[in-house]
């Protein structure tokens, strides 16, 4: 497949991991009957009609499982720069790709962020309010609980590392055939269960630098790009560890390769 293909594939995968997973989170969180009476009835109504913290988790974790199945066999759906890192670590992505695939994946979040503030912003009162607007990402201030740097670093290093165990570990030429995307996907819901609240769930630069930009040049709020290093750093950091132990500890070895009948693809 050349590169070109797999590029644009990256980019539309990565543009409905945003569109669904950060627009859920603007779009279907909570929102309000309209036909509520009282205050107190908007509060019930919101309460009851929001897909909440675990609907979002979810349609992260939905993103990816479906896009795997779409696209797996056309790039590899990484989806994510941390994912090229850690696979390339894992000596299953070519360094040469690195740079292409970032690019594809970025532009996907920056085009999915801004087609979600488009359609947020066609609701009377829409603003950039709150510590998350358009579900960024942060810490101290702009983390959902008001985590530390230190607790956000540690939340999204972790967590991505764990998220790239799976990774590699579904797509192993020894693993069963077929259910990577399934794996995957509800490994991305789980750590988005666990970190929402802690830094509104990274593990993915080109997730947190979409909605970023996009607030920080139309809604004045560059303090919240001002925070994106910390998710470029940690997931990228977790990738490359996850990446280098499984090649070192769980890979196959050549001979063990030679002496076992190939099960499945080393791809989603």
């Amino acid at each position: 497949m050349p590169l070109a293909k797999r590029c644009l594939a990256e980019f539309f995968g990565t543009f409905w991991l945003v569109l669904g997973g950060c627009g859920s989170a603007v779009l279907a969180a909570a929102y309000s009957d309209l036909s509520a009476q009282s205050a107190a009835d908007t509060k019930i109504a919101a309460a009851s009609l929001g897909i909440g913290t675990i609907g979002v988790s979810f349609a992260f974790g939905l993103t990816v499982l479906t896009m795997a199945y779409a696209i797996g066999h056309i790039s590899g759906c990484h989806l994510n720069p941390a994912v090229s890192f850690g696979l390339w670590a894992g000596k299953r992505f070519p360094a040469s790709e690195l740079l292409p695939y970032i690019i594809a994946q970025v532009g996907g979040a920056i085009v999915s962020a801004f087609l979600i503030y488009l359609i947020a912003s066609g609701k009377s009162g829409f603003a950039f309010a709150g510590s998350n607007p358009l579900a960024t990402n942060g810490f101290g201030a702009h983390s959902p609980q008001g985590y530390s740097l230190l607790s956000c670093f540690i939340a999204e290093v972790v967590m991505t590392f764990m998220f790239l165990l799976v990774i590699l570990g579904a797509t192993d030429r020894r693993a069963p055939q077929g259910f990577a995307p399934i794996a995957i996907g509800l490994m991305l819901a789980l750590i988005h269960l666990i970190i929402i609240p802690v830094t509104n769930t990274s593990v993915n630069p080109a997730r947190s630098t979409g909605p970023a930009l996009i607030a920080g040049l139309l809604g004045g709020r560059m303090e919240l790009f001002g925070q994106v290093w910390l998710f470029w750093v940690a997931p990228i950091l977790g990738a490359l560890a996850a990446g280098f132990f499984y090649n070192t500890v769980f890979e196959a070895s050549e001979i063990g390769q030679r002496n076992t009948e190939p099960q499945v693809s080393g791809n989603l």
